[in-house]
């Protein structure tokens, strides 16, 4: 598996995030654009479940009312998702906006 399909790849689902990690570990030399894009969707990933968890919080404190702020959180994580993914397929590494940089230093022990 190239790099540019495990790029693509890890933002697949979770369970392309573990097949992903798993081709480029079992790569002869290390790939720059698969493990960045291994960082930024992990780090994407992260982003979701901490926002899930924070938005569950918020919406029975709320009463529900804080559904619309967990919408609206879950519609920017999807469209980073998407722009992350399109930087993928075509090859670059363009971190996504916002959080980008910080996956890759928060995520340094993806290797």
């Amino acid at each position: 598996m190239d790099a540019k399909t495990i790029a693509w790849l890890s933002y697949i689902t979770i369970i392309g995030w573990i097949v992903a990690i798993v081709q480029h570990s079992n790569m002869p030399q290390k790939s720059s654009l698969a493990v960045f894009h291994l960082r930024q969707s992990f780090g994407l990933l992260i982003t979701w479940i901490a926002c899930y968890i924070v938005g569950i919080i918020l919406v029975i404190a709320t009463l529900g009312i804080g559904s619309i702020f967990l919408w609206i959180l879950y519609l920017a994580i999807f469209v980073l998702w998407i722009l992350g993914l399109i930087s993928a397929i075509n090859g670059e590494e363009k971190p996504v906006p916002v959080l980008g940089d910080l996956y890759q230093k928060w995520f340094t022990f993806i290797k």
